[in-house]
């Protein structure tokens, strides 16, 4: 899957932007606050409907604008637009598939997978649980709509659940337990497959990220993924520890008006060499992990969908030392369509990259071929 063009209108810095792409390499080059990450944050809500960076759409509306869109034709085995337009005057977003609005984002997650390699990403390996559970779910998500039907009612269960644990603390209602007794069931039915699709997706997914790492890094590191959940739980005994656990927890639950067990608790543990990477790991492992990540990710669904997704990498390269950036720049041959933002011509020059791709010049929101 590629993407061929994009027009912004009113999209941050860009009033009027136009651009055709190459099937493979996009370089985007310009200075900071230029406009070349917004063509990136772009690309992703014509993926997804969504905010790359999670900004509110208001923010994205060009200064002193009562709108902004954003359209992209995409080239597969058929040949399909979407769109988006968002009106700040009546603070609504409206997303267009092939002319025809779509009402709900789950019909779109998938139907153009992207992969994005971004300055957060840092948060993955040294943030809180919910970073990497956050991450894993969008990988998940996108290769599984299943997946994604059953995240999305795990986490209605959860509020309806939570809002009458928070009633019984109040007042300890008797008639309300039977409620309580219904949502229970409802969050053990659905957070066990939700874990029992976790642990399939680390058994699927390790070998992709020690392939990616070895190709960044040729040394003797070996990098693993573990999932944490309920202690002593597997595929078999999911449902069974799960009503345990809950069972132990619930005068607890009651007390403190929250819930205590489930996969929103959940976390993923990184390793390296077998030691722990967010307590022993030095910035350089931190990084080459994260870079692992994303590559292991573009493979991983480019085979469980077989569609090649969009690469979306926001200035890496300088962040990283030659010998990283230079295994990098190679292992881009082996990725379909990437688009990757840079602040140095020169750069581009050092990694060898020149060849058969497409440079494009941002200054001010104007984008210009070079």
């Amino acid at each position: 899957m590629v993407l061929k063009q994009i027009e912004l209108q009113n999209f941050r810095l860009h009033r009027s932007t136009s651009i055709g792409f190459s099937d493979s390499l996009n370089l985007i080059i310009g200075g900071n606050g230029q406009g070349k990450t917004s063509i990136l944050e772009a690309i992703y809500y014509l993926c997804t409907t969504k905010n790359l960076n999670l900004a509110v759409e208001s923010d994205v509306v060009s200064f002193g604008q009562q709108y902004f869109s954003a359209e992209g034709k995409f080239s597969d085995l058929t040949l399909n637009s979407t769109k988006i337009f968002f009106d700040y005057v009546k603070n609504k977003k409206s997303f267009f598939l092939d002319e025809k609005q779509i009402q709900n984002s789950i019909d779109v997650i998938g139907k153009f997978p992207v992969v994005t390699l971004i300055q957060p990403d840092h948060a993955i390996t040294l943030g809180a649980p919910s970073d990497r559970r956050r991450f894993v779910d969008s990988v998940i998500s996108q290769a599984s709509h299943t997946y994604l039907e059953m995240l999305l009612e795990y986490n209605k269960t959860l509020r309806q659940r939570s809002a009458l644990l928070y009633r019984l603390k109040e007042s300890r209602n008797t008639e309300l337990f039977e409620q309580l007794d219904a949502w229970t069931e409802s969050l053990i039915s659905t957070g066990s497959e939700l874990i029992k699709q976790r642990i399939k997706f680390v058994l699927e997914f390790s070998p992709y990220v020690k392939e990616a790492y070895l190709h960044i890094i040729e040394n003797d590191e070996e990098p693993e993924i573990t999932y944490s959940s309920i202690p002593e739980i597997n595929v078999d005994n999911v449902t069974v520890r799960f009503r345990e656990e809950l069972n132990v927890a619930m005068e607890d639950e009651l007390r403190r008006g929250v819930n205590l067990i489930g996969p929103h608790r959940d976390d993923f543990m990184f390793f390296i060499n077998d030691h722990d990477l967010k307590r022993f790991g030095s910035q350089g492992q931190h990084k080459t992990f994260q870079i692992a990540l994303r590559f292991a990710q573009f493979f991983y669904i480019k085979e469980k969908l077989g569609k090649t997704p969009i690469f979306l990498m926001d200035d890496v390269f300088g962040e990283l030392d030659t010998f990283r950036a230079g295994k990098i720049s190679k292992y881009l041959s082996q990725v379909g369509q990437a688009f990757i933002t840079m602040t140095d011509l020169t750069k581009v020059e050092e990694l060898n990259i020149l060849s058969g791709s497409q440079k494009i010049k941002v200054e001010n929101g104007t984008a210009a071929y070079i």
